[in-house]
């Protein structure tokens, strides 16, 4: 089973921040908390809350930075792995044909600190039952997820860190794509994250 379990069939999978080259223009776009996802089913934009999730949105831009999540690093795109409808869809650790990227090491769990919440539209960090065990794996909210807010289903919660801010049409339709399992059965493929 590729998915990381998500609590009770439920348990949701995260590095540090990565460097600018020194260039005005890049330095602004380096700086940027406001991104854009492309997939294989369309575009989505995300804001990143570098000030309340300072290390879980600063692990994020890590991962895009390196070209992780879009295959930029030259070891594949990768994709929305996990999609339960109604509730989450997760991605950014395998590719289309099922391979495991090798991460960055794990971060701590921030949820706690940040006062952020899992409603819907909000990107959260997936990981394992240890709560600092977040590397590249991430959800998008489809609905109002309460319950994995600190003191719900753990007492340590799921770290959001960003929320979408235009595109929440794709997102739901990738939230209703046909799935064997939890698995789309076609790839729903991340091809670029960007700085805006």
């Amino acid at each position: 089973m590729r998915a990381l379990l998500l609590l009770p069939a439920l348990l949701l999978l995260g590095c540090p921040p990565a460097g600018n080259n020194g260039d005005d223009d890049d330095d602004s776009a380096a700086s940027s908390n406001l991104l854009a996802m492309e997939t294989s089913l369309g575009s989505f934009d995300i804001e990143l809350f570098v000030d309340d999730a300072p290390n879980t949105a600063g692990n994020f831009l890590a991962y895009v930075d390196s070209g992780f999540f879009d295959g930029g690093d030259d070891e594949g795109a990768t994709v929305f792995h996990r999609v339960v409808a109604d509730f989450v869809i997760q991605g950014g650790g395998f590719t289309a044909s099922g391979t495991q990227k090798d991460t960055l090491d794990p971060i701590a769990n921030e949820a706690s600190d940040s006062g952020l919440s899992n409603t819907r539209g909000t990107l959260s960090m997936a990981r394992t039952s240890d709560p600092d065990s977040a590397t590249s794996q991430f959800f998008v909210n489809l609905v109002d997820n309460l319950f994995l807010d600190p003191g719900g289903s753990t007492a340590d919660g799921y770290a959001v860190f960003g929320e979408v801010t235009a595109g929440m049409d794709v997102v739901d339709a990738i939230g209703t794509v046909a799935v064997n399992g939890e698995e789309p059965v076609e790839p729903v493929v991340i091809l670029s994250v960007e700085r805006q």
